[in-house]
C-alpha cells in the first residue's frame, strides 16, 4: 500500500476565536500518495479552510498537520511544504502573473533559484503534461477559463509538486471547460500525482478515487463513490446530491429493474439496459 503524503490528526481551528462553532472541527484524514480524494461538502462544511490548513495558509489552533512528514506549523518548512502540495484556487486569474503563458510558467521555479536549463525542461513537460504546450507563446488573457486554469495547474507541476490541491476550480468554469480541467487531473494521477478536489460538483467527485463528505466542520463519510452515493437518503441529510445517473439509476431500481443502486457511470449504466 503505498505511504501516506499528508496526514492529519484531529485538527480543530476558528477564523475568530469569538466563534462558538469550529470551521474545522476535530479532523482526522490521511491522503496516500497517487491517490484522487474528492473533498465534498455544503457551503460553510469546512472543505476549503481543510484546503488552506494543508497548504499552511492557515495553521490549526489545535492537532496537526504533516505534509511528506513536514509539519504545516513549522515556520522553516513553509516553501518546502507548498512546494510539495500546490494549490490551484477557484479563479485562475487570481494566480497568473506574467504576459506570456510560459513566463507564468517558469516564475515559481525561477524564484526557487533552479537552474535556467532545468526551468526550461520542466515548464515545457508541465505544459505538456496539461495538453498546453501549443499556447506557450500566448498572452494568458487570450485563454478560454479551462485553459487558463490547465495553466494554473502547469505552473504547480513545474514546481515539481508531488500533490495538488485545487479549491473548488471548476466553479467559475462553463460545461467544456470543467471536462478540460477533469481530463487534466485523470492525466494527472496516471502520472502518479496526489490529487486533492475541493468541490460542490457530484459529477466531479465520482471521478475521484475516493470521496470524503464534510459537514459542520467535521468529516462525515469517507469511501469510494460507490460506497458514498449507495444512500441517496445520506447524502442528502447532509446538503448534497447524487450525481444524475445515479438518481437514475436508484429511480429504475425502485420501478423493478434489475439495476444495481450504485451506478456511478454513464457506460456502466448504458451496458447494463443494453443487456
Amino acid at each position: 500500500m503505498a505511504e501516506n503524503i499528508i496526514k492529519i490528526e484531529n485538527v480543530k481551528f476558528k477564523y475568530d476565536e469569538k466563534d462558538t462553532l469550529y470551521a474545522v472541527d476535530g479532523v482526522n484524514l490521511n491522503i496516500r500518495q497517487g491517490e484522487f480524494t474528492a473533498v465534498v461538502g455544503r457551503n460553510g462544511s469546512g472543505k476549503s479552510t481543510l484546503a488552506k490548513l494543508i497548504n499552511s495558509i492557515l495553521l490549526p489552533e489545535s492537532g496537526k498537520i504533516y505534509v511528506k512528514g513536514m509539519d504545516t506549523a513549522d515556520d522553516s518548512k513553509l516553501w518546502d511544504i507548498r512546494q510539495a502540495a500546490g494549490m490551484v484556487f477557484q479563479n485562475p486569474d487570481n494566480q497568473l502573473v506574467a504576459t506570456i503563458v510560459e513566463e507564468d510558467i517558469a516564475f515559481g521555479p525561477e524564484n526557487q533559484g533552479v537552474d535556467p536549463s532545468e526551468i526550461r525542461r520542466r515548464v515545457d513537460e508541465a505544459l505538456k503534461a496539461v495538453g498546453m504546450y501549443d499556447f506557450r507563446d500566448w498572452p494568458p488573457h487570450m485563454l478560454s477559463g479551462g485553459q487558463k486554469q490547465r495553466i494554473a495547474i502547469a505552473g504547480i507541476l513545474a514546481l515539481n509538486s508531488d500533490c495538488i490541491i485545487l479549491d473548488e476550480p471548476t466553479a467559475m468554469l462553463d460545461p467544456s471547460g470543467r471536462k478540460e480541467v477533469m481530463d487534466t487531473l485523470q492525466k494527472l494521477k496516471e502520472r502518479g500525482k496526489t490529487i486533492i478536489l475541493i468541490t460542490h460538483y457530484m459529477d466531479e467527485a465520482v471521478q475521484a478515487d475516493r470521496v470524503v463528505v464534510m459537514d459542520r466542520g467535521s468529516v462525515k463519510l469517507d469511501g469510494t463513490p460507490k460506497e458514498i452515493f449507495r444512500n441517496m437518503d445520506v447524502i442528502k441529510k447532509f446538503g448534497l446530491d447524487v450525481p444524475q445517473i445515479t438518481q437514475l439509476a436508484q429511480g429504475l431500481y425502485r420501478a423493478g429493474l434489475d439495476i444495481p443502486p450504485d451506478i456511478i457511470d454513464v457506460k456502466e449504466l448504458v451496458d447494463l439496459l443494453c443487456r
